[in-house]
């Protein structure tokens, strides 16, 4: 048996994490298995020797797999094996990516493969807060170029107080869940959401990630010391041309300078601008025989924007699109624009619009979670779509991008702690972007907030969101802080911060630093920058629709729920679901049923009230308990030659004997009563020992008055 290389990390309360490398997947560059109680993840990574022709870029690849056996369960569906990625998957993948990213050599372009599985699940031990420390760890002991280690941790505040990986039973009172990556100095991602916290307790939250993170660093170095990886391969991805840099930004910096100065809020014209100063560059220096080294002038060219835009931001206080720091884009919203949705909103800002849409339905629309750490359902639904056109981009659209399903899933935690809670409805949020120059995600936020409210969802206070971006100068000390970012001030910026809240607080937050050593006064300065900006956006969408609507539209379902005894589930289902589908094909409504603790709630859905009352009403006589004394319209459901059964309740019978009919003597009883039809009848007895019920009809009707003897 191979004995493995181990490097144990202390959480400080008796749990610890083991890193343990040389056992498995050997093969690969570099490979190792985290484990924590009985939660083990085996990370993988793998880099190709040389980089491919013409590529410029870091082409990285991250997958985060849950294995169904880790937890001992079969997957779903006919094939029963592991399929395309779960939501869930792609979202801790792109958290994985989202740190590691940033830390490889800017010039390294070689293919390179991270692949993290969960092999062994613990129930109680969330491995999605441990998946960028196992990646970090292949990574450190491999020979591929990176400027980490980092690590990735879960904070949780419950009952006021912070702890690191919390327990899955702890997330469930926790009001703030934030995921940090960052390494041993500076924080690079921050994820979560929050139940309205203030900027200051999530800048707390952070700083004990952090603390966190740097004992994980430290043990990934001296894992790595341990294994001999401290060296690293040499290579050389790129070809440059020094000559030719400094002939592009001697000629062109100057030029692209003023263009950023002026500031246009066209984005289509600034590009042309942009454009044109590099295209008549190269006009001027090569002929129509001369072989032009296009990728060289882009790349450096790409080098003179970068350069010039972040100057006139520091130096002018100018932004691309003429702003000045703080300043947000016009914002006009509208309500009620779509007539067949429940509820819909456009959202403007600038040149980002989202137009969304609500759609509200029963518990049949429950989205089924079926996945190897988390089962159960969904009754609140977001999805974003990031169509080709919204950018004027000529290219097909070939299913749900990453980027839709984290988008997504930011606005998402964004709105869910919102919607009012026992709320009957399933709602479905989705919200098509139909054009884009910044921040899409937060144009999402609030054109959720809009369509909920038009669709008469009593949310508990709207939300608002804002993406934020920063400029820094590491030599002069000089930065900026960017209210309302544009795409390309998210592209060459420092920093890109999502922030979401109510006028109380946070609820949601997504962060990308691309920067080193920044400090916690100036994250301080962004959150506080960021609440100003949503306060103003807020204020916007309200003078559009202040608070929702007092009622659904008309073609909305409408839902009732009613809690009955918990026995008698079985008695409004009916044996095989009989009496149940009985009253829902006699009233047209969609009826379910659950247990919750010792009821069961019972929801009835329809597209009008009258059919919703009937339908409740055939429930509560099922359930109704028959009382002595109490008169009801029961119908006869057979005769026999004593007298008749009625039923007085659904499933309930009753004995109206022949005596008991009318005051008059009768022969048979078929002289007053026939089967199907409906008479009053009061109860008048039930059998202690048996439950019978025993009926009479007479008693309800006017007693004769005997007939006087004359003869007396």
């Amino acid at each position: 048996m191979i004995k493995p290389i181990e490097k144990v990390i202390d959480l400080g309360d008796g749990r610890t994490i083991t890193i343990e490398t040389g056992k498995l997947a050997k093969q690969a560059d570099g490979s190792v298995v985290v484990k924590m109680g009985n939660t083990y993840l085996l990370a993988t990574v793998v880099s190709a020797k040389e980089a491919k022709e013409d590529v410029d870029f870091m082409p990285l690849s991250v997958e985060y797999k849950e294995k169904f056996a880790a937890a001992g369960r079969f997957p779903g569906g006919f094939l029963k094996r592991e399929a395309r990625p779960s939501d869930n998957e792609i979202l801790v993948s792109r958290l994985v990516d989202r740190a590691l990213r940033p830390l490889f050599p800017e010039d390294y372009h070689a293919e390179t493969f991270v692949t993290i599985n969960l092999v062994s699940a613990d129930t109680e031990i969330m491995p999605d807060a441990l998946a960028g420390l196992a990646a970090s760890a292949a990574l450190a002991v491999s020979d591929i170029p990176f400027h980490g280690p980092i690590s990735e941790v879960r904070v949780g505040r419950i009952n006021g107080e912070f702890k690191v990986n919390p327990t899955v039973s702890e997330m469930e009172n926790a009001d703030l869940d934030i995921i940090v990556g960052a390494t041993f100095d500076n924080i690079l991602m921050v994820e979560g959401e929050m139940d309205e916290v203030s900027e200051a307790e999530l800048l707390e939250a952070m700083k004990i990630a952090h603390d966190a993170i740097k004992v994980q660093c430290k043990a990934q170095m001296e894992l790595a010391e341990m294994v001999g990886s401290t060296e690293k391969r040499e290579y050389n991805h790129e070809e440059n041309d020094e000559e030719l840099r400094k002939k592009i930004w001697d000629a062109t910096y100057d030029k692209v300078y003023e263009i950023a100065k002026a500031g246009n809020p066209d984005k289509h014209a600034r590009k042309a601008a942009f454009d044109a100063v590099r295209d008549e560059f190269i006009e001027a220096n090569y002929g129509e025989e001369d072989e032009i080294p296009t990728n060289l002038i882009h790349k450096y060219y790409h080098d003179v924007e970068k350069e010039a835009v972040r100057r006139v931001i520091l130096d002018e206080a100018i932004r691309l699109d003429g702003r000045k720091t703080n300043e947000i884009r016009p914002i006009w919203c509208e309500v009620g624009y779509l007539p067949g949705p429940h509820g819909s909103s456009i959202f403007t800002r600038g040149e980002t619009q989202s137009l969304t849409t609500v759609t509200l339905g029963t518990k049949l629309d429950e989205k089924i979670v079926d996945e190897v750490m988390i089962q159960g359902s969904d009754r609140f639904l977001l999805h974003y779509n990031f169509p080709p056109f919204s950018t004027g981009d000529a290219r097909p659209a070939r299913g749900v991008s990453r980027r839709e399903v984290g988008h997504g899933n930011l606005a998402h935690r964004a709105l869910k702690g919102m919607i009012p809670d026992e709320f009957p409805y399933v709602v479905r949020v989705v919200s098509d972007i139909l054009e884009s120059n910044g921040s899409s995600s937060m144009a999402t936020v609030c054109a959720g907030t809009l369509a909920l409210m038009d669709a008469g969802v009593q949310i508990k206070k709207p939300v608002s969101g804002i993406a934020m971006g920063l400029i820094t100068d590491p030599k002069t000390g000089q930065y900026a802080v960017l209210s309302d970012i544009l795409g390309d001030e998210d592209h060459l910026g420092d920093m890109d911060f999502k922030v979401t809240g109510t006028k109380d607080g946070i609820t949601a937050t997504q962060m990308d630093i691309k920067v080193d050593g920044l400090s916690y006064e100036i994250l301080e300065k962004a959150l506080n920058q960021a609440k100003e900006g949503r306060m103003h956006i807020l204020g916007k969408m309200l003078e559009t629709l202040s608070e929702p609507r007092n009622d659904y539209k008309a073609h909305a379902p409408r839902i009732i729920s009613i809690k009955i005894p918990k026995d008698m589930i079985g008695s409004v289902i009916g044996p095989g679901g009989k009496i149940i589908q009985e009253i829902q094909a006699t009233t047209d409504t969609t009826i379910t049923i659950e247990e919750e603790g010792n009821y069961g709630k019972v929801s009835i859905s329809a597209s009008n009230l009258d059919a919703i009352t009937a339908a409740e009403n055939k429930v509560k006589a099922i359930v109704a308990v028959p009382e002595v004394g109490e008169v009801y319209k029961g119908k006869v459901k057979s005769i026999v030659p004593f007298g008749a059964f009625i039923e007085i309740l659904p499933g309930k019978d009753g004995l109206l004997h022949i005596s008991e009919i009318e005051w008059r003597r009768l022969e048979k009883v078929e002289d007053v009563l026939k089967e199907g039809e409906e008479i009053e009848v009061k109860l008048i007895d039930i059998d202690q020992r048996t439950g019978k019920l025993k009926l009479s009809r007479k008693v309800l009707l006017p007693r004769p008055e005997r007939k006087k003897d004359n003869n007396k």
